[in-house]
């Protein structure tokens, strides 16, 4: 099982950087409306398993050999405009989040990791864009970000990630559904909504309810299967993993 950064002893820590070149993990989420049938954390907690199987997997790897990873505690807050008005919906200015998560890498770094990687479900663009601006300025390869908004990743998963109508559908849902967290089980109750996020932003709409989305969810959430969420995960998993070897790569020696 991967290691978590907050249930290791400052000795265990010191250890494991003693060892060699270290990787710390570092998911990143929102506290947001997912539907009446997904928790308030979904980005969170997508995240959260994303960086634990990447940490599993860089462990094992063979190919290039093992990297030691380590997942630090998850930053829950973001940028969620969209979803004002909302109840439950907590966000934080986006230089906030920039300035806090750059001390994150700038402290990781200071300890004696080689490389931070923010891993980030929250697909807001103003939210990405405040994760991404936390690493400019760090040495080249000392941070990175795992995001599936860029076009490279986005690619690779769902048709239903592509056309955008996934916040709360059935991307989402499956990837719940895989990590073990509870849905409600009106999930399999609720009718399909073709509206797209990526869409109607670039329309200028800046709220969900602008877009039309009621209770906060457009897709096919009743089409979600926890094998669906498996592969998913399993795509995730490799963004992350090749997104944290290719920095290190660049990195001085």
């Amino acid at each position: 099982m991967a290691r978590r950064l907050a249930e290791l002893t400052y000795e265990e820590v010191a250890e494991i950087l003693a060892a060699g070149p270290a990787v710390a993990i570092v998911p990143v989420g929102s506290v947001e409306p997912h539907g009446p049938h997904l928790p308030l954390e979904t980005d969170t907690t997508i995240s959260v398993v994303c960086a634990m199987r990447a940490a599993d997997r860089l462990e094992t790897r063979t190919e290039g050999g093992p990297v030691r990873a380590v997942v630090a505690p998850s930053v829950p807050y973001g940028v969620t405009d969209y979803a004002s008005g909302f109840a439950g919906a907590i966000g934080v200015p986006a230089a906030a989040l920039t300035s806090m998560l750059n001390a994150i890498a700038r402290s990781l770094l200071a300890t004696g990791f080689a490389h931070v990687c923010f891993v980030n479900n929250h697909l807001e663009p103003a939210h990405d864009a405040a994760v991404r601006a936390a690493i400019e300025g760090l040495p080249k390869g000392a941070a990175s970000v795992a995001c599936p908004l860029t076009r490279r990743w986005g690619r690779t998963l769902s048709d239903e990630f592509k056309r955008g109508d996934c916040h709360a559908g059935r991307y989402e849902t499956s990837l719940v559904l895989a990590a073990g967290s509870h849905v409600r089980a009106s999930f399999g109750e609720l009718p399909t909504l073709g509206l797209s996020l990526s869409d109607a932003i670039r329309a200028g709409k800046s709220t969900f309810a602008e877009i039309g989305m009621e209770r906060a969810y457009t897709g096919a959430p009743r089409d979600a299967t926890r094998d669906e969420g498996e592969q998913l995960y399993d795509k995730l998993v490799t963004m992350v993993v090749t997104e944290i070897t290719e920095a290190l790569a660049v990195l001085p020696s």
